[in-house]
């Protein structure tokens, strides 16, 4: 159950009303049915709708004190008969827009704090949100009912579009941002990239190469807490539609993603690397620079991308390589290990 203090809760709703909510069916009890809250199987009381969408979970199910669980159809045979059935062919997407529908996201409208410091020049949308002494520097462009948080710095001439957030002590600059997006605390955005001349030691020193670049990110962004994303040295750094950047991931100079891409915690991409739409790359993914990484590929966590990848290519391990290869390897690796020890 959320906690109060936090976390501010709608309803209740109907079991008709959710599964309207949730684009699912309703496959059991009663339509008029009220729940309170959303709560995990083996923590609901009754009132309650849970999920079920791992078959590890199926003792909870079976004790579960929920009055409604939503599932998929080839597990409702093993619910237990007191719970109401929610039907759904993607039962964990179901439950998070039914979560969304009792805990809506609040906004704050229209409340600059006395401490925020905006240039003269700066353009704001209405119902802008602006946190203490964050900083909005000049001919800046924040659309409606954009939030802005605490300590925040907006560089000159950064545009944000309608409705996006910017979490406490986000630095913003050469950037322009869409419509809906959420950048949460720390995150480093616009910085020069890690571009410059190695010296050899004979030369005077390693010589900057300027950072002429921009980064575009487009609607429906989410980036992490603390991660980093270069602007571009020449070309822009692009971040596309609806893309997700967890935690603790750095984004070179000149990356560009496309749409839905996924890169988990402290993963890492060097400069002009090209993603298609929904690349997932897992945690602690390193890949190296002037790649292509093709539509659909999925890189499995601790990968080294040291080459080009195929669309709806499967990688693993460091060097990468195709997933059935991996396993093999390790297999083989397995019985050398238990053949040595035996012989020892």
């Amino acid at each position: 159950m959320a906690d109060p203090r936090f976390h501010k809760k709608k309803g209740p709703f109907t079991l008709a009303q959710l599964a309207e909510y949730g684009q699912c069916d309703l496959g059991r009890g009663d339509p008029s049915l009220l729940i309170d809250d959303v709560a995990p199987l083996d923590g609901a009381a009754e009132r309650c709708i849970s999920l079920f969408n791992n078959t590890k979970y199926l003792d909870a199910l079976e004790t579960t004190q929920a009055s409604a669980c939503i599932l998929s159809a080839d597990v409702v045979a093993k619910t237990p008969d007191h719970l109401a059935l929610l039907i759904a062919t993607y039962p964990h997407r179901a439950y998070a827009l039914i979560a969304n529908v009792f805990y809506p996201k609040e906004r704050k409208e229209g409340d600059i704090a006395p401490t925020a410091v905006i240039h003269p020049t700066v353009k704001l949308g209405k119902g802008v949100v602006v946190g203490p002494q964050a900083v909005i520097e000049a001919h800046a462009e924040i659309g409606d009912f954009v939030e802005i948080g605490p300590l925040a710095v907006i560089g000159e001439s950064v545009t944000i579009g309608d409705h996006s957030v910017v979490g406490a002590h986000v630095s913003l600059s050469h950037a322009l941002v869409g419509k809906y997006v959420h950048i949460k605390p720390g995150a480093r955005i616009g910085q020069g990239g890690f571009g410059f001349f190695m010296d050899p030691g004979d030369m005077g020193g390693h010589v900057p190469v300027p950072q002429l670049g921009r980064v575009i990110v487009h609607d429906y962004v989410e980036i992490g807490a603390n991660t980093t994303i270069d602007r571009g040295s020449g070309h822009d750094t692009v971040i596309g539609l609806g893309t997700r950047i967890d935690n603790l991931v750095q984004v070179a100079h000149n990356v560009h993603f496309g749409k839905g891409c996924v890169m988990v915690a402290q993963s890492g991409v060097a400069g002009s690397t090209k993603f298609g739409d929904y690349v997932a790359a897992g945690g602690q993914v390193g890949i190296i620079d002037n790649l292509k990484i093709g539509t659909g590929a999925r890189l499995a966590a601790q990968c080294g991308i040291m080459r080009d990848v195929d669309p709806g290519e499967i990688l693993c391990g460091s060097p990468a390589m195709p997933l059935k290869t991996f396993y093999r390897q390790v297999a083989v690796l397995k019985r050398l290990e238990e053949g040595a020890r035996k012989k020892g």
